[in-house]
């Protein structure tokens, strides 16, 4: 966890790397999360619908980054976290999700920090960008 008090303008807070994403992973996150879109799943649906294989859920995504924010500050002192999908994820990407200060602000009467958060391939093309305020 970081000292979100200490941080400044600039400073990067969140950083994690994670293992590519596998068949296996896919096939995981169908079952966790109930969404059997066979586009995620089944290769001769894929290539059916124009694409060369199947490809990563976004939310599946959106939970790395997610859980790279929750590794980085305390869940309790996040007050808001969005995203919005920036590009399809490839089977095997190997995703980084990095967030840097924006900003110093307050939020509610609260002395926050805005943070600008984005998951990349191992290409560095952004998949994800997102933000958090979390409370300093």
């Amino acid at each position: 966890m970081t000292q979100a008090a200490s941080r400044s303008v600039g400073d990067r807070v969140v950083h994690k790397a994670f293992a590519p994403i596998t068949r296996h992973t896919l096939a995981l996150y169908c079952g966790a999360s109930g969404d059997h879109n066979p586009i995620h799943v089944d290769l001769d649906f894929a290539k059916k619908a124009g694409f060369p294989d199947v490809f990563t859920h976004g939310m599946l995504v959106m939970a790395y980054l997610g859980q790279s924010l929750t590794d980085a500050v305390r869940p309790k002192d996040i007050r808001a976290f969005s995203t919005r999908f920036a590009a399809i994820t490839q089977l095997s990407a190997r995703l980084t999700c990095e967030g840097h200060v924006t900003e110093l602000l307050d939020h509610k009467g609260e002395p926050c920090m805005k943070i600008a958060l984005v998951a990349r391939d191992e290409a560095g093309e952004a998949k994800l960008l997102g933000e958090a305020i979390v409370a300093r």
